[in-house]
């Protein structure tokens, strides 16, 4: 296996909610990014013509709506998703939603990822919803069923690629959101961790969107991350 190229494995997500607000980010981030994140606010605001825009700057796409739904939507709205030249693309871990989804991407590329359990929930988040496992317990289990119907990877929280690749092993790709660097704020997210301890767990990519968003300069902060990333990926071996 080659070097990990840590600039390949950081994702920006570009939460924003327009595309011509998309398209200045992009413009400062033109080669300092490979990988971009489209969430359901942006989504919702451009729609599929914002995927063909950053298809058009050679950037790869994730497309996080998070599909839940009966199986013939989840396997149709895939196979869209699939013909629009999308990288990744997320589905909840319901054993009926991932199976389909599966199935909706057959013959092309899309790689799919379950989510696993939000990064802004913890184990009382958990309890409120009637489910006694804990976070740990519940993102492996989850992980598992993930791999069994046959999907590429999880999202899950920087705290658990280590129990997930106890589970699945080492080919099982983990993309981890609520990445913040060191000396920043988590936001709203409750469990949140720096890319160093990120990769050290044994994440794949690393999500990150509002520490770069926000800087005043956003292409010496992808800068800073990146080597962060690099090192921490080198030391991993």
């Amino acid at each position: 296996m080659g070097k990990i190229v840590a600039r390949d494995r950081l994702i920006f997500a570009l939460d924003v909610p327009s595309a011509a607000e998309a398209d200045r980010l992009l413009d400062r981030l033109q080669g300092h990014i490979s990988f971009v994140k489209i969430g359901l606010e942006l989504y919702t605001a451009a729609g599929p013509d914002m995927i063909k825009r950053v298809l058009d700057r050679n950037m790869r796409v994730f497309l996080d709506l998070k599909f839940l739904d009966i199986e013939e939507t989840v396997r149709r709205a895939t196979a869209r998703v699939a013909a629009m030249g999308v990288d990744f693309l997320t589905v909840h871990a319901n054993r009926k939603a991932l199976t389909a989804a599966v199935q909706g991407r057959e013959g092309s590329s899309l790689k799919l990822l379950a989510v696993t359990v939000l990064t802004n929930f913890d184990s009382n988040d958990l309890r409120e919803m009637g489910i006694q496992r804990s976070v740990q317990d519940l993102v492996t289990a989850r992980a598992l069923l993930a791999s069994e119907v046959g999907c590429d990877g999880v999202v899950a929280s920087g705290e658990e690629p280590a129990a997930i690749r106890q589970k699945v092993g080492p080919r099982f790709v983990i993309v981890t959101p609520g990445v913040r660097p060191a000396g920043k704020g988590v936001d709203d997210h409750a469990r949140a961790t720096t890319p160093t301890q990120t990769i050290a767990a044994g994440a794949d990519y690393l999500v990150i969107g509002r520490p770069i968003r926000d800087a005043v300069n956003p292409s010496a902060t992808v800068t800073e991350i990146v080597n962060e990333m690099q090192a921490a990926f080198d030391a991993r071996g």
